[in-house]
């Protein structure tokens, strides 16, 4: 039996860490066990408890509780944590996911005591180093033993850097397997916050748009104007950070026309996405479960890690530039996306366990 520990700690870990965890107990519970530690890098329920009776997977056997503060306080809460539960139990290898302090924390952790690490989300380069993800994902692939690439991309990005193909697995994307086996479920939902008639889903949470005064109060005010010319509701769930940011630079004003909400479920926000007809965001989860849904996106950063989503036509890089989003939207509005087919087949969570159990 393999016992294997799972590092989770913000929002779209805990929706990855599902299809990894429903295989594990589904078929492959006679050789692989698991156990969860949540770093609470997310730390209120609705941004972190929900998640795990909606989505039917273990709740944490480990707590860190590390909350906010800055990177380097929170990552090294974290390492520090995580390196005394990994020297008080065997573990035969560590799952991290994607690019959060949780991600970097985990690697460092298990690397210096040499325990495999398994990155899920691997080889994703958006090349600006200005991006916190973008230092947390690339040092952890650099200390993991299997590196699990969601698309071919992200393959060529590892072999572009010198990993073997041995090391670097393309095994799909388990954000596909999550959209594929709970959308039904989700479409059944009756959820009060969000719109009868179809709508323009958004959010901001990135702390390049947060952070900055004239970048925030130009994606609000777009959105107003978006509301006014498209006759459409705009629903934007807000990150308790990205309120905060709102009222302390008093731009509150710019709420008044639209749809604000509290943070959604992953069921909650499936269902806004096949409701909606257009998506505005700076996250990079969503821009995919956006494609997965077949609805179109327009991407508020200068560049994106999910190039194939802007080459399929599905999404356009806009920025917050005004100007520039209003022509994405006006562009994408008639466009209806082809099912994906770059992200694998909907079975990535299988692919992996295969491959750490070999």
């Amino acid at each position: 039996m393999k016992r294997i520990l799972t590092i989770v700690g913000a929002r779209p870990q805990f929706i990855k860490a599902a299809a990894i965890s429903h295989v594990i107990r589904d078929k492959y519970s006679d050789s692989i066990s698991e156990d969860i530690l949540h770093t609470g890098q997310h730390y209120d329920d609705a941004m972190s408890g929900r998640f795990f009776t909606e989505l039917d997977i273990p709740h944490p056997k480990y707590n860190l509780g590390v909350g906010s503060g800055s990177h380097g306080r929170q990552t090294a809460l974290m390492l520090s944590g995580i390196e005394e539960i990994l020297l008080n139990n065997r573990y035969d290898g560590l799952l991290i996911y994607g690019d959060t302090n949780s991600t970097l924390a985990g690697a460092l952790a298990a690397s210096k005591l040499q325990v495999p690490v398994y990155h899920v989300e691997a080889g994703l380069r958006s090349f600006n180093r200005a991006m916190p993800e973008e230092v947390n994902r690339i040092v952890a692939d650099h200390v993991s033993t299997l590196l699990f690439a969601p698309t071919q991309t992200a393959i060529q990005n590892l072999h572009n850097e010198g990993f073997a193909e041995s090391q670097a697995i393309f095994s799909g994307d388990v954000m596909l397997d999550n959209v594929r086996h709970y959308s039904p479920i989700a479409l059944q939902a009756t959820i009060p916050a969000i719109p009868d008639r179809p709508f323009i889903l958004a959010t901001v949470h990135r702390d390049f748009n947060t952070d900055n005064e004239e970048r925030l109060k130009t994606i609000l005010s777009t959105l107003c104007d978006l509301s006014s010319n498209y006759h459409s509701d705009i629903l934007l769930p807000l990150h308790p950070r990205t309120r905060h940011r709102i009222d302390s630079m008093n731009l509150g004003s710019l709420l008044e026309h639209i749809r604000v909400v509290q943070p959604l479920s992953y069921l909650e926000t499936l269902a806004a996405l096949n409701r909606s007809w257009l998506v505005l965001t700076d996250s990079g989860g969503l821009q995919k479960e956006a494609y997965f849904c077949g609805r179109t996106c327009v991407i508020l950063r200068p560049e994106t890690e999910w190039t194939e989503i802007v080459e399929a036509g599905a999404a356009i890089l806009a920025d917050a530039d005004a100007d520039r989003i209003a022509s994405a939207v006006a562009s994408l509005k008639e466009i209806h996306p082809t099912p994906p087919t770059q992200f694998g087949d909907g079975n990535a969570a299988d692919i992996i366990i295969q491959k750490i159990l070999v």
